[in-house]
């Protein structure tokens, strides 16, 4: 009886299953690496709801994040890919859960309009500025006397000159004052500084300050907090900013550094020793677990035993944890203490302490309790940089470049400085999108100072310092005292030198969001995994690169008030319209613009024609010329002038409501229009308008911005309601 073989099996699998395959046995290579992921998909969705514009498209993201968790898990069938989606889908569905429960739960009253009040309030917290003559306090459960604000702030944020501040000014304190207050302040143009984002989530509700004495009328307590006469106790042993720095590093109260030394601090990229972090709080932990062992050794039932190693974790701990409180608990220093105790715990059961998922599980705590962070420079910068150290130690061949061997001290010697510039240089390059896009700055030889710099505070500053503060107990400190203020001052010396260094510092233009979200993405890739997959990173990362040097910088820039204007000169410098222009405004101004230098006054270039009243300049762009009017006064011109002067620009710039007739060829920013922009970016190289407010946007601070422009005189027409539009002509041949 005749049988019919069964057919051969295909040698070649279909393609579908081909790459099912190879994604299966690539995660499975990965497979230490998936929860590192966690994190950032977290991350994803709250990223997520503060690029989206409204409740609609939050909902939608929700469910979209739903529907493939959905699909995944009912496709899974024991795939690790599909449960990495459906994992990864979830998480992002969370993020967003979590910030937009978190957003809602700190809403808080803001104030529509700038007034003047007298109020009695209690103090919740206190924090001296001496290097600006101020002291900054938060307020609490305040009472107006008069007619309250409608709505009235819960709380509110004061800055009191020193002269004005009384002794026993401390926390719990009730005061009376007289304050001129204001609505927490929108970026003026866009790329700027966001307060009113961070006052929302704060629970601020205005900002401003006192107006002659305060009065103390229940609570003052003569004596400081700790934190405030450590501060002052270190500032009266060392003048100037070795002063400030120093109280820095021990209570982080960076209010007696001097700006000049504080911008030479950030120019040469050392500006993350004044902040209290992961550096602080590992020499700090560093240093008490060394004196603990070395102590607790000395026992010998305690040295046979094996638990020193787990006392002197326990008090190493005690000490982060202190170090925290006293430091003001900041969000960077939780994090930075939280880090601390897991790497002490893996070290008290015998584990690696170092590792990307002790990164990640920092992340994810702080993800859960404080999820606005992650927009905030001061998160990305920190887990940037603990990410990109990790993530280059772990590294087979560095690992085996650098590893302990036996070898003389000066190779020895050699072989750590190597190992820490090439750190110094993988964390610059970790953090150079963060800057430039948070900053609109690059430093170059930040590297190179952190060499120096980093070895100098965590060996030589910091313990000089703790000697000192323990010898005043008996009065004993100050040959200890003047040798950190030498060292300080080779720090400050260091800082100077970099910051002056020809090419130190390049600023640049502000970024655009998709170039961020592009290196960010890029660089998470490149750190994450461990197969050689990881090396596509480096597409969307040059690709944000390449994205970014190719933006052009702004030609224009307004204030969401209409009162500053900056104009981009061919030279790279930025010209302001107007003469007398205050500090923050200026630098705020070249910083957006991608300018180097100082700005100049625009009354004083050839090619602008100014009065008291307007001024008229011609800008090349695209082969043609283009005409900026700008008032630059409250006083009122002529009507008739104005519209002829309109009619001849192609750009009109005002603080005031303009004359219906005035009709520039192609871009009105009168005050009607940026109550509803906010400040605009005008980039005439490719014809776009940036605004500040996005059409749309009902982000709450935003909604509170837009209701505080529209208090007292703007009053909406029915076709503008809700929306942030600017109207647009088409560019028109100028006029000889």
């Amino acid at each position: 009886m005749a049988t019919t073989a069964a057919p051969a099996p295909s040698m070649h699998l279909p393609a579908r299953q081909t790459a099912s395959s190879r994604l299966e046995s690539w995660l499975e290579a990965e497979r230490d690496q998936l929860p590192l992921w966690l994190p950032v998909a977290i991350g994803a969705g709250v990223t997520a709801w503060f690029v989206l514009p409204d409740p609609l498209a939050w909902r939608a993201a929700l469910m979209g994040a739903a529907a493939i968790a959905l699909f995944a898990l009912a496709a899974a069938r024991g795939g690790r890919a599909a449960r990495a989606a459906a994992i990864g889908a979830i998480a992002f569905a969370l993020g967003l859960s979590i910030i937009w429960f978190r957003a809602d739960r700190a809403a808080a009253p803001v104030l529509t309009r700038p007034m003047v009040v007298q109020l009695q309030a209690k103090v919740e917290d206190v924090d001296p500025l001496p290097a600006r003559g101020l002291v900054r306090v938060r307020l609490v459960d305040l009472q107006w006397e008069g007619r309250a604000p409608d709505p009235a702030p819960t709380r509110v944020r004061v800055n009191v000159a020193d002269r004005d501040a009384p002794a026993g000014l401390v926390p719990n304190a009730t005061i009376r004052l007289r304050a001129r207050l204001m609505p927490p302040a929108a970026p003026a143009v866009p790329g700027a500084y966001d307060f009113a984002r961070v006052a929302w989530f704060a629970g601020i509700g205005a900002t401003g300050r006192a107006l002659g004495p305060v009065a103390i009328t229940a609570g003052g307590d003569p004596t400081e907090p700790l934190r405030n006469r450590l501060s002052r106790h270190i500032q009266s042993r060392l003048e100037g900013s070795a002063g400030g720095i120093a109280a820095a590093l021990a209570t982080g109260d960076v209010g007696g550094i001097l700006e000049e030394d504080q911008e030479a601090m950030r120019s040469s990229g050392l500006a993350h020793l004044l902040s209290v972090s992961g550096l602080h709080i590992t020499a700090a932990v560093g240093l008490t677990m060394l004196l603990a062992s070395r102590i607790l050794a000395l026992n010998m039932r305690l040295a046979l035993t094996g638990r020193v190693p787990l006392i002197a974790a326990g008090i190493a701990a005690l000490v982060a944890v202190g170090y925290t409180l006293l430091t003001g608990s900041e969000v960077p220093t939780i994090r930075s203490c939280i880090a601390a105790l897991l790497v002490l715990a893996a070290m008290a059961i015998g584990r690696e302490a170092l590792t990307l998922r002790l990164v990640a599980t920092g992340a994810l705590v702080v993800l859960l309790l404080w999820p606005e962070s992650v927009v905030g420079p001061s998160f990305q910068l920190s887990f940037a940089a603990v990410t990109a150290i990790i993530a280059l130690a772990e590294h087979p061949r560095v690992r085996g470049w650098f590893a302990p061997r036996e070898e003389g001290w000066p190779a020895r010697l050699m072989r750590g400085a190597a190992s820490l510039l090439l750190t110094g240089i993988a964390v610059e390059l970790a953090l150079l999108p963060i800057a430039v896009f948070h900053f609109h700055k690059a430093g170059i030889y930040g590297a190179l100072a952190n060499i120096v710099a980093i070895p100098l505070t965590t060996f030589v500053i910091m313990p000089l310092e703790a000697v000192a503060l323990v010898l005043d107990a008996a009065g004993l400190g100050w040959p200890v005292w003047w040798l950190t203020d030498q060292a300080l001052a080779l720090l400050l010396w260091i800082a100077h030198v970099t910051a002056a260094a020809p090419g130190a510092v390049t600023a640049l233009p502000a970024m655009p969001r998709g170039a961020f979200a592009l290196m960010a993405a890029g660089g998470l890739w490149l750190a994450l995994w461990r197969t050689r997959w990881r090396w596509l990173g480096l597409v969307p990362l040059a690709i944000g690169a390449c994205w970014a040097l190719v933006t052009p910088a702004p030609a224009v820039l307004v204030t969401g008030d209409g009162r500053h204007v900056g104009i981009r000169l061919e030279d790279g410098r930025v010209a302001l319209l107007r003469d007398r222009t205050g500090d923050y405004a200026r630098n705020m101004l070249a910083e957006n613009g991608g300018a180097d230098g100082d700005p100049v006054a625009l009354s004083e270039q050839s090619g602008a024609r100014c009065s008291r009243d307007l001024c008229r300049v011609d800008l090349t762009a695209k082969g043609r010329r283009w005409r900026l009017l700008a008032t630059r006064s409250t006083y009122l011109v002529p009507a008739g002038e104005l519209i002829a002067a309109c009619r001849a620009a192609d750009i009109v710039v005002s603080e005031r409501r303009l004359p219906r007739g005035c009709t520039p060829r192609w871009l009105r920013l009168d005050r009607h229009t940026l109550r509803q922009t906010g400040g605009v970016a005008v980039t005439l190289a490719t014809g776009g308008v940036v605004t500040v407010y996005r059409p749309g946007d009902q982000h709450p601070w935003v909604r509170a911005a837009k209701a505080a422009a529209r208090t007292g005189t703007h009053r909406r027409t029915s076709n503008q309601r809700g929306q942030a539009r600017i109207r647009v002509s088409p560019p028109q041949p100028p006029s000889p």
